[in-house]
This record gives structure tokens, sequence and C-alpha cells, in this order.
């Protein structure tokens, strides 16, 4: 039996056969099994208070969205959007969505009002749900614009042109029949921005959840019992996947806390609450570390036994230093918007191999290939040696079936029964893969393949370097050479003399051909709103090029640049 049978086995289907729901599968089927009063999202208020909502109070009230969204004419195939933060209405609108048989989208409620228009418009967004305040900035002015955006409903305030969250879910009845859903019927889009042009909206259908509990399952070791948190906002593909609807399948608590980030906050949420699993990003870890131990050894982690990461690459170092400090070392996960769920991790039940990927979940066959052909061809694929972009054979249960009305770009992504996934890897004797950069990013210098993460985690072991991001500039001799940007830790000054020192360290440790020729200190790096740091924006300024898609840009962390030497 593969995993994925496996893992259809815990799950139950909907009542007489009639396909998978995923929401049927995260609420109701455990209101079935007679464990409605298990704890389902554990909601943290900014002073720290506790409000709980249990799995058969989210069914009852995510049936009587689903009746709203009936009685406003949404059927199935519709998109609903929510444009909200971390707050109750999100997760009851986005499983009585998907009870309806409509398709959810959800966006981060710090989008700006163009980000928005364009998700909304692109995705052929039917309804909404947002506040007040975010419909008076972004929707108002431009829902001329927005033809297919048929209601808006506001969860707390009713203004004119638009629905009341209050009064729909008072109308509405408790009791919701779950319509016959095929797995292969659509269920969710995800938006990911490309380096050009504008966001790809990613499809993925209800079948996608046997993968999510399939993952949870292997890779996060989630079960009914488990306080679960994970901190990727809901507005992003990992703030649906495990931060709503594994762990509801699983059977888990989560804890969601919609404070702003502060070491303090997050070590007391671990403590106070007894997270047993921890799922989050390494710009989150970095950010801790660059706190100082001393704060973190006053709580008590006991309780955790599991922390993750998920989002960018995870340095040795990181691993290190939550072994030493939180008792327990990082355990690396890849996967893309597109795949939908976990696709190489650190398993729990192995040693971590500091600073790799992972190795490739039982159900996955991954290659390290090379594409050939022309630009005009479609794309083919041959093996590479050892470092190449990663492909991933088809077949998997949350692999995405296309892009919002744009199948040419759908088509490209694939070749020859693989996915190719962009992304540059190594594959080592023991079978981990190793990260080496988005194709794009890979550096080329004299006639060698530089990838930036080896670099930025050699710099990353500097005792005074907090984050650190590497690109290649145009060389007339080497045809590129290595450029770093990098923060320092809080109290440390970036001058010349600390300048010249990682310079040094980083040649020790590289060589010179693969070491920065240039660092340049900033206050902070571009990162996207999920917190990946943007090499691309740095190329684009450092060139005067264009700078694509800006929309998951966070503009609360603007670059700022010190001068900067070349070392020859």
């Amino acid at each position: 039996m593969s995993v994925w049978d496996l893992a259809r086995t815990r799950l139950d289907g909907l009542p007489g056969g009639e396909g998978r729901n995923i929401a049927f599968e995260a609420v109701d089927r455990h209101v079935a099994h007679g464990n409605g009063d298990r704890i389902a999202l554990r909601f943290l208020s900014s002073e720290g208070a506790a409000r709980d909502v249990r799995y058969r109070t989210l069914a009852l009230d995510s049936n009587r969205f689903a009746n709203g969204l009936d009685a406003l004419g949404v059927g199935s195939g519709d998109v609903v959007a929510t444009l909200l933060g971390r707050v109750p209405e999100l997760y009851i609108a986005a499983m009585g969505t998907l009870k309806a048989g409509a398709v959810l989208c959800t966006l981060f409620a710090a989008f700006g009002p163009e980000p928005v228009r364009v998700r909304l418009a692109k995705g052929h967004v039917k309804v909404l749900v947002t506040t007040a305040r975010q419909y008076r900035r972004k929707i108002e002015p431009l829902r001329r614009e927005l033809p297919d955006l048929k209601a808006v409903i506001l969860i707390d305030e009713a203004l004119p042109g638009t629905c009341s969250w209050q009064r729909l879910m008072a109308a509405a009845s408790d009791r919701w029949r779950i319509p016959a859903t095929s797995p292969d019927s659509l269920a969710l889009i995800h938006f990911t921005s490309g380096t050009t042009g504008t966001p790809k909206g990613a499809v993925h259908v209800h079948e996608a959840v046997v993968a999510h509990e399939a993952t949870a399952a292997a890779v996060l070791t989630l079960g009914p019992g488990d306080l679960f948190w994970c901190t990727a906002d809901p507005g992003w593909v990992t703030g649906v996947s495990y931060g709503i609807i594994a762990p509801l399948v699983r059977g888990a608590t989560s804890v969601i806390d919609d404070g702003v980030f502060e070491p303090e906050r997050w070590y007391r949420i671990l403590h106070d609450q007894s997270v047993t699993i921890w799922y989050t990003a390494p710009t989150a870890i970095r950010m801790l570390m660059k706190a100082g131990d001393a704060l973190a050894r006053r709580h008590d982690f006991r309780t955790l036994r599991l922390a993750a990461s998920v989002g960018e690459p995870l340095d040795a170092g990181a691993v290190a230093w939550g072994e030493a400090v939180l008792g327990r070392p990082f355990h690396d996960t890849w996967w893309q918007t597109e795949t939908g769920a976990i696709m190489i991790a650190n398993l729990p039940d192995a040693p971590v191999c500091p600073g790799a990927m992972g190795r490739p979940l039982a159900g996955i066959e991954a290659a390290v290939v090379e594409r050939c052909g022309g630009p005009e061809e479609a794309p083919r694929i041959e093996p590479a040696a050892e470092a190449g972009e990663l492909a991933l054979k088809v077949g998997w249960p949350s692999m995405f079936r296309g892009y919002v009305d744009d199948e040419a770009r759908y088509r490209a992504v694939f070749a020859d029964g693989y996915y190719l996934t962009g992304d540059r890897v190594r594959r080592d004797e023991d079978g981990w893969y190793w990260f080496l950069g988005r194709a794009d990013d890979v550096i080329k210098s004299a006639g060698r393949l530089i990838g930036p993460i080896e670099v930025e985690s050699v710099l990353l072991q500097h005792p005074a370097v907090a984050e650190a991001a590497v690109i290649g500039l145009p060389d007339p001799t080497v045809g590129e050479m290595v450029k770093a940007y990098v923060t320092v830790k809080d109290g440390i000054a970036a001058d010349e003399a600390l300048r010249r020192d990682i310079l040094a360290a980083a040649r020790s440790r590289l060589g010179a051909a693969t070491a920065p020729r240039d660092i340049a200190f900033h206050a902070a790096l571009p990162k996207t709103r999920s917190g990946k740091i943007m090499r691309r924006l740095l190329r684009a300024r450092e060139l005067g090029l264009p700078e694509g898609d800006l929309s998951t840009l966070d503009e609360s962390t603007p670059v700022t640049t010190s001068d900067s030497t070349t070392e020859d």
C-alpha cells in the first residue's frame, strides 16, 4: 500500500461514498467520531488571553457560513476570498467555503490596494470576506474595476453595498449537507509571485487533503493532544496547508497568535501554551537568535517535542542554536506553493543533517536534472551529474492542477513526466539534498556554478552577522562576481574593520574563487511579506533593471546601504 493510500485509510471520505471534501475531513469527521468537544483553535489576544473554539462549534459555524453563501447564490467552483488577519471568522469562512463546494482564496491582510485588486481580478473572486477598514481603503475605491465581485461580507460593521457577517450568520441554519465532491474538484487558489509579470494563481483540488494528512503525520508528527503553533500567516500557502488544514485533519489544537513578532512574546507563547510542535520560518529563527540566548533561557521549553522550519533554507548555525538553546534542533522542510505540501524534509525520527533540505518523503520521487532544447520547444530534461534543477515525478495528491487563466505557463513547468521546480540543488552521496538557489539566482563565475546559499551559510557563521544575501554581478573577467549584503547583530558597528574580517573569514572557508569580493552592510534586507529574502530585487536595484512584481515586498523593512568596497 502506498503512503498516499495509507493516508486515505485514515480519512473517511464523504458519507455515502460521495467523494472527498477538505472541510469534512478537517472538521465534521471529528464530530462524527465523537470528538466534537476537542479544542480545534486557540486564539491568543495581544494581552495573552485565550479564546478556544471546539471542533463542534467550528462545524456548526462553518455550516452557517455555507448556508449564507448559498443564499448569496454562490455555487460550485465560485471563488470566495478572505482579506483578514488571524481571526475566528477567517477559519469559519475557510471551512464554510469548502463545504459549499466553492474555491477558497486567502489574501494577506497587509497587502496594499493594488495587490489586492490584481488578485481579486485574476482569481475571478465572486465573494470577499473582510473588515470595514479594509473595504474602505482597498476595495470600495476600486470596486468598479472588479466586475466578478458580486458580494462583500464585512465581519465588523455594515456599510452600503456590503453584507453584514452577523446578519448573514444569524439568518443561516447550522445544518448543511456537503454536496458530492469529486477529489479533483477545485478547492484552493494560492497566489505566488514570479520574477516578472503578475502573480501566479496556483490551483489545488480537494484530493490535496491526502497529502496534508500524510505529511502532517510523517514530518510534523501531529495528532490529537498536540498543541501546534504554525507562525505562518493564513494569507500564504503555509498558513493554509499547515496553519489551517493539516492540524485540523490530524485532530490537533492550533495556537493562533495575531500579535506582531516580539521575541519575549514568542517565547512566552511556547512556554505558557505548552506548545508541543512548532513550525516557523528561518527569518523568525534568526531574529530570535539576534535577540540573544539569555532571553530564551528564561523560559522552559520542555513540552516542545518538535521544531521545524519552512520558507527558505535554514543554515547549520540555526539548527545548532535550536539544539543548544531550545533543547531541540530545527528540522528543515522544503516545498512550494505548487507542490501544496512538504516534499523533502529532515524527518523527526532521524538525525538532522544541518544545512540540508532533507531527503524526499516516502511517495515522492525526486531527480536532479538539466533542461535541454531551445526556448521555443516543449521542455525536455536529462539527468544531471550532481547539481542541477530539482524535478519531482508527477502524481502526488497535492500537486497543483494549473495556473489561473495561464495554461501555457503551467505546461512550461512539466517535462517527461516531471514537475520542474526552478530550484537548483545538489544531491550528495548519502541522498541528502542541498539548496543552491533559484535557477535565476545561481552565480556563474569563471565557468563554475556558485549557489548563493553555500556562500550565505558561511557568512552566517561569522559571530557578527545576523542576515546575509548573495548575488552575482557582471564582471568582464570571470563573467559574474559574488557580492554579499549583510546585516549585523544589535550593538555591533558595521565598519571597515568588520567588513575585512568577514571577507577574510569567508575566503578562508570558501576559497578566493567562491567567496564574496564585495560586501555591503544593510540595515535591513528586502524580503517578501512571508520572510523570504528577495535576491532578485537586490540585483535589479544594483544594476538599474526593472524590479518586476513587488506586490509581496515587505515595505516595513526598507533597504538602506552603506558604502561598499570591492576586494581584489
